[in-house]
């Protein structure tokens, strides 16, 4: 564990006394299931640690920073001819017993419906201060800027106020953002007086989070997520004075680990005579070390065999060994959307194959969701779909040389995000330039290529000119789903 202080000033209470609160945050979780060989994560080892702060503390609160109902492997899985869609997340969830969660930008890549069901399934509250609907209002079941009321053991109220801000990354047509830094203003005013802690659970950008805690000052805690991966930082600026009795250490920021490979724990202590707020963090891991719920364990299994019937259904044997493998594959979203692995490696291959007569092959990174290392030993078909959750057709196509050169040398500069491309045949040298099958890539003739089915979509991320109906483009087939060609790939391992 990882341990982190900070002592802030906030407002006025009449009655002595030190009150603990405790704050469980998790943030970026997409499986239900542990990850990494079952040795890291796991909605069940949470209620497990959640029981046990709760008998520690009875003022204890769990939360989520944002993104839970998508994108996930069996989120995807069709029961009923409809996508889970979350609705085994939300189920753990409820089964966790979650107080309170804020909305990533991932809650909108399922339908309205399906969303607006989500949050009438979920035993705990969401909320949001700068997300609403498509007409300006709040969604049904979302509050604004809920308000934690506790009591201490002497019987004083502590009162927490919650801001929820979420990035505006996702636009969906049902969906509507405000700005979250003038939102943030405007919720700290509507609580003066009214609150003696504010807390901001986020899902933005460390960037945004950054600018948030300088542009309002007045947030005593910022609890946040989007980043995958653990962050403690402060940003020090000139808070209100409230008590000159409170050495003031800034504003905090913090980010757990995507799939409850880590969570923080954050304990508060108000103290009702100074006014002053002292919070200790803590980064917890998430390892097999912490025993199942076996409530939470029932249902996460129950959800996940009504997800595995559903691959069936669509052709899939999820607990089918397809290979075994000596090394790691490497999943890791900070791994693919940056630079070449073994997984992607293995995967533009299989397109290769699946087209037969393809010069080279390209798919986007942001096509592999695992955001996992899969360990030594069996791989089965749900590994698979956990890869690549969403499938899509594999497609030969015929391609302008020109075209062909300003896609590699855009995909090339979407380093970091989900349009960097993952290619087989295909290298960049510093001094030859884009070379295909090792001969420096032709403007002036065109190329057959195997390429995901999104790709050629024209909705990846700055890639919007690359699509069937470009000049020069010509569609030559419609192959398999990718993730059957991964399969029969990797089957081809043992």
């Amino acid at each position: 564990m990882l341990s982190f202080g900070a002592v802030l000033s906030i407002a006025h209470t009449s009655v002595a006394e030190v009150v603990n609160i405790t704050l469980l945050h998790l943030n970026d979780i997409y499986e239900i299931t542990p990850i990494e060989g079952g040795k890291r994560g796991g909605m069940a080892r949470i209620a497990t640690l959640r029981k046990r702060l709760l008998a520690r503390n009875p003022r204890t609160f769990t939360m989520l920073a944002g993104d839970a109902l998508s994108p996930s492997a069996l989120g995807t899985a069709k029961i009923n001819g409809k996508r889970l869609a979350g609705q085994q997340m939300v189920a753990a969830m409820n089964a966790v017993g979650f107080d309170y969660a804020t909305l990533g930008n991932h809650e909108f890549d399922i339908t309205k419906e399906e969303f607006l069901q989500r949050l009438s399934e979920s035993k705990f509250k969401w909320f949001s201060s700068n997300v609403d609907n498509e007409f300006g209002q709040p969604f049904p079941n979302v509050e604004r800027a809920p308000i934690i009321i506790t009591q201490g053991d002497r019987g004083n109220t502590v009162r927490i106020g919650l801001i929820g801000l979420t990035i505006d990354s996702n636009p969906a047509q049902y969906v509507r953002y405000r700005d979250p830094i003038e939102t943030a203003k405007a919720q700290v005013a509507a609580m003066r007086g009214k609150v003696d802690v504010i807390v901001a659970l986020t899902h933005l950008s460390l960037a945004e989070d950054q600018q948030l805690a300088v542009a309002v000052p007045e947030i005593d805690l910022i609890l946040g997520g989007h980043e995958h991966e653990n962050i403690q930082q402060w940003r020090f600026v000139q808070r209100p004075t409230r008590s000159a009795r409170c050495f003031d250490q800034g504003t905090p920021i913090f980010k757990a680990d995507a799939n409850a490979r880590t969570v923080y724990i954050h304990t508060l202590r108000y103290d009702t005579t100074s006014r002053c707020l002292t919070i200790d963090s803590r980064l917890q891991l998430i390892t097999d070390a912490i025993p199942d719920d076996p409530t939470t364990a029932k249902v996460v299994q129950e959800w996940q065999q009504k997800g595995f019937q559903g691959f069936r259904d669509s052709g899939f044997d999820p607990a089918q060994t397809i290979a075994t493998t000596s090394e790691y594959l490497d999943g890791l979203e900070e791994s693919v959307r940056n630079r070449s692995t073994n997984l992607t490696d293995l995967i533009a291959k299989s397109m290769l194959r699946e087209v037969g007569d393809a010069e080279l092959a390209i798919f986007n990174s942001g096509s592999i969701r695992i955001d996992d290392r899969i360990p030594p030993g069996k791989i089965t078909q749900y590994d698979v779909i956990r890869i690549l959750p969403f499938g899509g057709k594999v497609l030969s196509v015929e391609i302008p040389g020109e075209l062909l050169k300003r896609v590699l040398d855009q995909g090339r500069a979407n380093r970091g995000a989900g349009g960097y491309l993952q290619m087989a045949n295909v290298r960049y040298d510093e001094k030859l330039g884009w070379l295909i099958q090792e001969r420096s890539l032709q403007t002036n003739r065109s190329y057959r290529i195997a390429i995901s089915e999104f790709l050629m979509s024209g909705n990846e991320q700055n890639l919007g000119f690359l699509s069937l109906q470009a000049p020069g483009v010509k569609r030559i087939a419609e192959k398999r789903d990718i993730r059957f060609a991964v399969i029969q790939e990797m089957q081809a391992m043992k």
